[in-house]
């Protein structure tokens, strides 16, 4: 038969007779308290024994709380140590907070007040694990019935925030409930997928109606500002997903308020598509049709987004705007660095572009180096190197800079990604497109059960390279692949995270608003 450790708690008061109601309240509790009347013993205790807290009591003869305090981390640097005080001096407090202790007490405290501690400091993750599980799980039945009964672009925006919502707070627990949410996160997409084969066409044509997508974001979000004779930058992470933008926002609250909202990025998910729209204020077929020069076929060698602040010039002139701008491409921390170093350069620009492409990279790397899929295995992990680029690489410092100048900023991205598990076989010629996501082609061979199929891709505002062009998307977490060497490709490929195709993650994208403090 097993039996329940005791939490071995240690408490340093010169004082200690006088807290014998105290020790016998956490003695009834289940805790084992071992008492000591100076510093020195409690150092003493630390180097004999192992505790699960310390409480030390600051004013002691000998040894102060503050001195004890810097031995016993020398000592055992991961146990936490409250400080008890008769003392509301500032300096002492600002001593003990800058030397890590777990809490900060004020004499006279009572037996639930320590407590309190103990569950702060000693069983805060057990407590999170049973609140959290205990709060998803009476939110999983209404969870389920706001997904089933999503009827409109703003019901799957609020479907897939508290999707992400759940999932960040699930994956800071073990408590088993990951797998469930993922359940009815692949159900929440498959009918997502539904709602947008349903409703896409009839979105590209009539635009006054549609929900915010990637060609109206100048219009409805940048150009009033500017018109108000604000300063802007506009920054477009990309591959940038909402739960991304969860992972960073506390860093960046420092500085800014914030207003999200989500909006629906352009079928094909991808940068030359996607990105194009958002800068120009055009579909990707208006774009060849008016812009020939600055549009790049599927089938080009040439990179896809080498022509962004044109695109965004022929905008501003095509709604007979005068705004001066800026454009910044970053593809490395050098390159966010030098900008940060010498943003007075944009103090005469009304509006200030950049796009930072590191998190685009880190999908890419991810399929192609194993190091990278190591370190980010799941979603929980992709998150937490997406927070520590963001911390390191310079760009919070962008951030920073631009608050200092007061200037509102417009942050979001293009597409988000998916990633995917599933592979759908499809067959195309030599000139179908490697994405594997979405194909266009002539020839393309696949079940249609299994796509969303497009194939009058004028429809949607897609360019046709061939009469017979079509267009099929992936939906949920689906890929395609090739039936040539078809093992090897598929595990290769999957569980790797891409975009292209038909998702909330995709589809369903954060655009935030922020504002200096």
């Amino acid at each position: 038969m097993t039996t329940t450790k005791k939490d071995r708690l240690l408490w340093a008061d010169d004082e200690i007779d006088l807290l014998k109601p105290h020790i016998l309240f956490l003695e009834e509790k289940g805790f084992e308290v071992i008492p000591v009347c100076s510093g020195q013993d409690a150092i003493d205790c630390c180097r004999e024994q192992t505790f699960d807290i310390i409480f030390l009591d600051e004013n002691m003869p000998g040894l102060s709380g503050l001195e004890t305090l810097s031995q016993i981390k020398e000592i055992s640097p991961d146990t936490p140590v409250v400080m008890i005080t008769k003392s509301e001096d500032e300096g002492i407090m600002n001593q003990a907070i800058g030397s890590k202790i777990a809490d900060y007490l004020i004499k006279p405290v009572n037996p639930n007040q320590i407590l309190l501690s103990i569950k702060k400091n000693v069983h805060k993750s057990s407590i999170i694990n049973q609140t959290t599980a205990t709060g998803y799980q009476q939110d999983f039945n209404r969870l389920g019935m706001q997904i089933n009964d999503s009827l409109t672009v703003d019901d799957w925006k609020e479907v897939y925030k508290r999707l992400v919502y759940w999932e960040l707070e699930l994956a800071e627990t073990q408590t088993g409930m990951s797998d469930l949410l993922q359940m009815q996160k692949a159900e929440a997409n498959r009918l997502f997928g539904r709602f947008v084969r349903n409703n896409y066409e009839k979105w590209i044509a009539v635009q006054d109606s549609r929900p915010l997508m990637s060609p109206d974001i100048f219009k409805k979000k940048i150009f009033p500002l500017l018109d108000a004779d604000e300063r802007v930058f506009f920054i477009l992470i990309d591959n940038f997903r909402l739960d991304q933008w969860r992972e960073i926002k506390d860093m960046l609250a420092e500085f800014f308020t914030f207003s999200e909202d989500l909006y629906y990025a352009i079928l094909p998910t991808a940068t030359q598509y996607a990105r194009n729209a958002i800068f120009s204020g055009l579909m990707p077929l208006q774009i060849e049709k008016m812009f020939p020069e600055l549009w790049v076929d599927e089938e080009s060698e040439e990179g896809k987004n080498l022509n962004e602040a044109p695109l965004i010039k022929t905008q501003i002139e095509r709604f007979r705007k005068k705004y001066t701008f800026t454009y910044n491409k970053l593809n490395d921390s050098i390159q966010g660095e030098k900008l940060s170093q010498n943003l007075n350069a944009t103090d005469n620009s009304q509006l200030n572009v950049i796009v930072i492409n590191f998190v685009d990279m880190l999908s890419h790397a991810r399929t192609e180096s194993k190091m990278i899929r190591e370190l980010a295995s799941n979603e929980a992990a992709y998150r937490s190197l997406t927070r520590s680029w963001f911390k390191h690489s310079g760009t919070l410092e962008l951030f920073r800079r631009i608050a200092e100048k007061g200037c509102k900023v417009i942050l979001t991205t293009d597409h988000g990604t998916i990633r995917v598990t599933q592979p759908l076989k499809v067959m195309g010629d030599k000139n179908t497109n490697t994405n594997l996501r979405y194909k266009l082609g002539k020839n393309l061979s696949y079940n249609p059960k299994d796509v969303f199929e497009i194939s009058r891709p004028e429809a949607v505002g897609l360019p046709a390279p061939n009469i017979s062009t079509k267009y099929i998307f992936a939906q949920n977490d689906d890929f395609f692949a090739y039936p040539n060497n078809y093992n090897y490709y598929v595990s290769y490929y999957a569980n790797t995270f891409q975009h292209g195709g038909i998702s909330l993650e995709e589809m369903l994208i954060p655009i935030i608003s922020l504002e200096a403090k």
